[in-house]
């Protein structure tokens, strides 16, 4: 026992040196390369240093605006020859397009006259290189803009390093420019939607360079959305996989989302779209063996195939499949509380993506399937049918609703905090449910629907004073009709 306990201490203290010596190597090396031009005192030197810092940001961009040719050979030779043209050719190829607005890339354009004078509201959030704000430009819309944080991290370090304001405004702006590239290359109804760019706008009476307008989004909670109906759970989910779809064959080819976080991601009335493009991987990963290409996660890894043209064949799909996955379907907002005639599918889903057994094509078809069971309410064909045929003991009063405030009660997940307020597909699910509440004596279907088309239900306990709504149906159980009514 004391010779084992012996040689753990040994083997841990072996181990402990080791990553002792990793750590300070890197550092030094860290050390080294981020000093490399700050020890320089010649003015010129330090421009070189940073011109050399600027060329690579180019054409790190520069790929992003190739893509419109068809052919995929075209592109190859397109991008060969600019990458050894001059520096020059680089420059006005880049700045034509990004500064100019000479290219293909589409916007939605709001004109000058409406960035006149923009309101910041709020920061939304800050990072090393961006600050994001809610503004409201002329006319009172809101929109979200995303500019350079002239306080970050990466501004600070680069005046250090080369002591030019400017210069370094440039060099930071272009994760901001490759950004703004990126939404306009993957265009699609779940990507944040680009509006405009200004290059000196006036923001609370100050000037702001280098600003990428978009649609005004509300953060992803996470917290909050497992508060809210499946329904709604169920659309960010079905989003995302439409989302992770189109980036398996994007006009950037395969993309991966490297920092899949819910963090990336905002709703726009309640749609779900991908609003941070910082870690965003175009093209498969390059590999020469099998092993290149192995996947790994906290816990689980996968392998993919390393193809004969030297790529990972599918690794960012995967990639996203497993994340989405593990960070969203799995913490709950998918199969909980799902409707008893779905879970089997959602069941199906949650094996399959957990297992990587299934591609994103096969994942899209089943969620597609499951909206389409729901929509129609064949979900429902698998209850009990007296179950169904307990609307039977209500009696309908049409064009009337209960007022507000009249016997409501509360039940989890509802649309509204105050009372019970469900979706439902039909009257008879609707008197299911209310059955299946020991308090509930009445519902109301209401003209209000859902974006999967089903009805918005309230239930109450007692049955109140009734107010003209031709939009809305009261249901109120036989037993518990008023006499006055019955008369």
């Amino acid at each position: 026992m004391g010779h084992s306990l012996r040689a753990a201490a040994l083997l841990a203290f072996v181990v402990l040196s080791v990553l002792v010596s990793l750590l300070i190597t890197s550092l030094k090396q860290f050390g080294s390369g981020s000093t490399r031009f700050f020890n320089a005192t010649n003015p010129e030197e330090l421009r070189r240093g940073l011109d050399v810092q600027l060329r690579e940001r180019r054409k790190e961009i520069l790929p992003l605006l190739l893509p419109h040719a068809d052919d995929d050979d075209e592109k190859n030779g397109v991008l060969e020859e600019v990458q050894h043209s001059s520096d020059s050719a680089l420059d006005l190829s880049l700045w034509n397009e990004v500064t100019l607005g000479t290219g293909k890339a589409h916007r939605d354009q709001m004109g000058c006259e409406s960035l006149v004078d923009v309101r910041a509201v709020e920061v939304l959030g800050s990072g090393y290189t961006k600050l994001v704000v809610k503004a409201n430009v002329a006319g009172g819309q809101a929109v979200a803009l995303k500019m350079v944080n002239e306080q970050g991290v990466d501004m600070r370090k680069c005046l250090k390093e080369f002591r030019d304001a400017e210069g370094c405004r440039e060099l930071v702006s272009y994760k901001l420019q490759k950004e703004m590239l990126l939404l306009q290359r993957l265009r699609h109804p779940n990507v944040i939607k680009f509006k405009d760019q200004n290059y000196n706008i006036s923001i609370n009476n100050k000037i702001r360079r280098v600003a990428v307008i978009l649609e005004q989004g509300t953060p992803l909670q996470m917290i909050q959305l497992l508060q809210t109906p499946w329904e709604d759970r169920f659309r960010v989910c079905l989003d995302l996989v439409r989302l992770l779809h189109f980036l398996s064959r994007s006009p950037l080819g395969s993309v991966g989302l490297l920092d899949f976080q819910p963090r990336q991601f905002v709703t726009v009335s309640g749609q779900l779209k991908l609003t941070d493009l910082d870690d965003v991987s175009a093209g498969e990963l390059a590999c020469r063996t099998h092993a290149d290409c192995t996947l790994k996660f906290p816990h689980r890894n996968f392998t993919v195939l390393c193809s004969t043209q030297g790529v990972c064949d599918g690794l960012n799909e995967k990639r996203n499949i497993y994340n989405a996955y593990s960070l969203v379907f799995s913490t709950y907002l998918l199969p909980h509380q799902a409707p008893p005639g779905l879970t089997h599918l959602v069941d199906h889903i949650m094996n399959t993506t957990g297992e990587l057994k299934a591609d994103i094509n096969q994942t899209l078809e089943a969620f597609e399937h499951i909206l389409l069971l729901y929509k129609l309410g064949l979900h429902l064909d698998n209850l009990h049918p007296s179950a169904l045929r307990v609307l039977r003991n209500y009696m309908r009063i049409s064009g009337r609703r209960v007022s507000y405030g009249n016997g409501e009660y509360r039940c989890w997940p509802s649309y509204s905090q105050q009372g019970c307020v469900l979706s439902v597909h039909s009257a008879r699910e609707a008197a299911h449910i209310c059955n299946s509440h020991s308090q509930c004596s009445s519902f109301t279907l209401t003209g209000q629907k859902t974006w999967t088309g089903h009805h918005l239900a309230s239930f109450r306990s007692s049955f109140g004073h009734l107010v003209p709504d031709s939009a809305s149906e009261v249901y109120v159980k036989k037993s518990r009709v008023p006499r006055t009514i019955k008369e």
